[in-house]
């Protein structure tokens, strides 16, 4: 069965009819993908929203629950994780702090640095944070078979294979959920 036309068809259609001289194919993929990720961050602003949390707030929280027991790095890790500037990652950590979502404690290691671990509270918040939000990222998703989401990621970790950070560290601006915009501090750092 033939997939009804979309509002992006549409404006593919509008553009070659328009420009017939223009290549408009890329649209046809990149432009649905802007929608979903649109999409994506409305669900994902909602989601923390639940948990009074903001898109940064998950971002440092989750990356302390994904290091594992007893949950802890040190804030270059987090920084580096994140990527936002050190000075900012300060600020975020003085702010979850005051919330009672993470603790400082002395590095064993280095007696200068510290470690930013994961209080019970904040294990709570971000275990609950993420349920909610692969609950809406499935139901985003159900359109798909188990089949068809394995073929997207794949072709997805294709297209994004050349700016990931692993293989070419700081390249990807960093724009969290509770914004549109990349962090300027973060641009800085990947200038």
């Amino acid at each position: 069965m033939e997939p009804q036309p979309d509002d992006v068809d549409r404006i593919v259609d509008a553009w070659r009819r328009e420009r017939p001289d223009l290549d408009v194919e890329p649209l046809h993929v990149l432009s649905r993908i802007s929608r979903l990720a649109r999409r994506l961050d409305l669900d994902r602003v909602q989601a923390f929203a639940q948990h009074d949390l903001e898109g940064w707030e998950f971002d440092v929280l989750s990356a302390l629950r994904r290091a594992g027991d007893p949950y802890e790095l040190s804030p270059g890790q987090l920084v580096r994780q994140t990527l936002v500037t050190s000075g900012t990652m300060t600020n975020r950590v003085d702010r979850l702090e005051r919330r009672g979502l993470v603790e400082r404690s002395p590095s064993p290691t280095d007696r200068r640095g510290v470690i930013v671990r994961l209080t019970g509270e904040g294990a709570r918040t971000v275990d609950a944070a993420m349920a909610d939000l692969l609950a809406r990222e499935r139901t985003l998703l159900a359109e798909l078979s188990g089949r068809d989401r394995t073929d997207l990621a794949d072709k997805l970790r294709r297209l994004l294979g050349p700016f990931e950070t692993e293989t070419n560290p700081g390249t990807i601006p960093t724009t969290t959920p509770d914004t549109t915009t990349p962090d300027p501090e973060a641009s800085k750092e990947l200038r």
